[in-house]
């Protein structure tokens, strides 16, 4: 795998932060001298990078190398609590979850960003197509149509031009005016519906919420193999809807 780009700011921190990514992403525990090969840096460096990581718990090294620390989960936590996730959020994810024998996902627009923030997709499963994280799919999702098709119409230009519209399978949408159609469609009909656009294996539906008062649109999804889409539709349709009047208000601040 090479080494990451350049970011801005101070060399020290950009490394310290790619060490976290090569570590998050792999399967197993990383060695050092792994880490030096991938960053590109000294063994030497590789060491004092990770020694104020081991200290603060982002990592732990084990007899394998280096693998995520025990700080990691508060940082999912705050990450959906800052989302304004409540504390039912996960228990109604995992209801909807039952209904449908669908994954299901919470997912959000916030500051120009579409997130993954919770889903009952098993860790894991690698080969799903929906994890957790940053979304860069938003155009090909139903979670980023229904998410998209709730903004005012420049921060939707605005977020396709900078994110753009990649073609991942032969029915992604890839033309801004296509997809103004597309989402002319999903407010007329109150829900988005994605046909194997990210991914042909998988069709999701979404369905956007009604505004919290917390400036971030919030939306509510399921994906299924695209194979059973059509004799479960419906019955997905009205276990979503059911699940929208109880997603659990913003926590308290």
């Amino acid at each position: 795998m090479p080494a990451p780009p350049p970011s801005p700011g101070p060399q020290s921190v950009d490394r310290a932060l790619a060490v976290l990514d090569a570590v998050a992403d792999a399967d197993r525990p990383v060695g050092a001298k792994a880490l030096a090969r991938q960053l590109g840096c000294a063994l030497s460096t590789v060491y004092h990078l990770t020694g104020p990581l081991l200290a603060r718990g982002y990592l732990v090294r084990t007899s394998e190398g280096y693998a995520p620390g025990p700080r990691v989960p508060a940082l999912q936590r705050s990450h959906q609590r800052h989302h304004g996730l409540g504390a039912g959020t996960g228990e109604l994810l995992g209801l909807l979850r039952r209904a449908t024998g669908a994954e299901a996902y919470h997912t959000a627009y916030r500051d120009g960003l579409i997130t993954v923030v919770d889903t009952t997709a098993p860790v894991t499963d690698p080969a799903h197509p929906f994890v957790p994280g940053p979304e860069d799919r938003a155009h090909a999702t139903a979670h980023g149509k229904a998410l998209l098709a709730a903004l005012p119409r420049p921060l939707r230009r605005r977020y396709l031009a900078e994110h753009g519209m990649a073609r991942f399978t032969e029915r992604t949408i890839t033309s801004a005016e296509r997809f103004e159609a597309e989402v002319d469609r999903v407010r007329g009909q109150g829900f988005a519906v994605s046909v194997g656009e990210a991914d042909l294996a998988y069709t999701c539906l979404a369905v956007a919420l009604p505004e919290r008062g917390d400036g971030i649109v919030h939306a509510l999804s399921v994906s299924l193999p695209t194979e059973g889409f059509g004799r479960r539709q419906g019955g997905i349709m009205a276990a979503l809807a059911r699940a929208v009047p109880e997603f659990p208000a913003l926590p308290e601040s």
